[in-house]
């Protein structure tokens, strides 16, 4: 009962940052279909992430002093966790499709626990309950990553958007393949990188507990490092200029909320539960993503959709169910004056 009440408040967090970060990949999906430029976009929205951070932190947390290693891991955090994830995740959408993109996230809880493990931040022991479980729930989560990319099965609605299967008719089967390929390097290679920053979150927050005062420290090295990307890829072709109101507000939200609330509720939550409870929860921003794509943009359903998506769920709960047994042993052996199990 006890361990129900702990977790309550992280899980609740987790899901409404997931549903909050759903409605950015709507917004950022419409606004890529009017042609907008994916690069502007990473580097506007960590730009008001930092002016909309800044205060908040100054309020909340006070002035704290800064050590050079804290300033280098920030930097690494926001190149490893922002920046470069987001320009290949858009680089990514722009070779393959929403849907597929969007299920290569679901890789992220699988690829933190594995490098947690050399890091010392998980520990699996495969003769106990919990490292039994861990271990399943990883493995349920790969198979189910699997089915979402590979297999697509028959769509569950009538589609009201056919003009998008119709755009890739003309394009030969041999071209496909390599544009697929080439967004599954790209896709594979941003969530590699996503997964490194739960890791190094993890070390920051024991260095530096302020979670309001580091995501925008954050934003501020991610907007420095974007609109250098940007002027290196795009050089003066780069488009600055935003067009109507919906490119605004989604600048504004994914800002705002994307890049400065849910990574101050990513953090805070790496800080109480570790790396790896925290990226278990992404899988919930495919199932989001989804039912919007559904309801407001008329977006096909597959069978293989719900399936794998099943399949990450089922695997994140068995993985979760590993980490709360480990977590009632911790406070067990604690509680006995022993320190041989280490609480996460």
């Amino acid at each position: 009962m006890m361990q129900c009440h702990v977790l309550c408040k992280p899980v609740t967090t987790l899901i409404i940052v997931n549903l909050a970060l759903a409605f950015v990949n709507l917004l950022l999906k419409m606004v890529l279909n009017e042609g907008m430029d994916y690069m502007s976009i990473v580097t506007y929205r960590q730009a008001i992430s930092f002016i909309f951070m800044t205060p908040i932190a100054w309020f909340y947390e006070g002035k704290h002093k800064l050590e050079a290693h804290i300033i280098c891991l920030l930097f690494l955090s926001a190149l490893v966790g922002v920046t470069l994830p987001q320009y290949l995740f858009l680089l990514g959408l722009e070779y393959t499709s929403a849907t597929f993109s969007c299920a290569f996230l679901n890789m992220v809880p699988v690829f933190t626990f594995i490098m947690s493990l050399p890091f010392g931040i998980e520990k699996v022991n495969l003769k106990s309950k919990s490292g039994k479980a861990k271990t399943l729930g990883a493995i349920v989560c790969i198979g189910g990553v699997l089915v979402l990319a590979l297999y697509k099965g028959i769509p569950l609605n009538n589609s009201q958007s056919q003009h998008l299967e119709n755009r890739y008719t003309s394009v030969s089967p041999s071209a496909k393949l390599e544009k697929w390929i080439i967004g599954s390097i790209l896709l594979t290679a941003g969530c590699l990188l996503w997964s490194s920053w739960f890791v190094i979150q993890a070390k920051i927050s024991k260095k530096y507990p302020y979670q309001y005062s580091s995501t925008a420290i954050l934003s501020l090295f991610a907007t420095i490092q974007s609109t250098i990307l940007t002027l290196v890829i795009k050089g003066n072709n780069a488009s600055w200029i935003l067009k109507g109101k919906l490119e605004i507000v989604c600048v504004i939200y994914s800002g705002m909320v994307g890049s400065g609330l849910c990574y101050v509720a990513m953090s805070w939550c790496v800080k109480q539960r570790g790396p790896v409870f925290t990226a278990a929860f992404t899988p919930l921003l495919q199932i989001f993503v989804a039912v919007l794509d559904f309801s407001i943009l008329k977006e096909e359903i597959y069978l293989g959709s719900i399936a794998g998506s099943a399949l990450v769920i089922v695997g994140m709960y068995i993985l979760l169910w590993g980490k709360s047994i480990e977590q009632e042993q911790c406070v067990m052996k604690d509680t006995q004056g022993n320190q041989d199990v280490e609480c996460q």
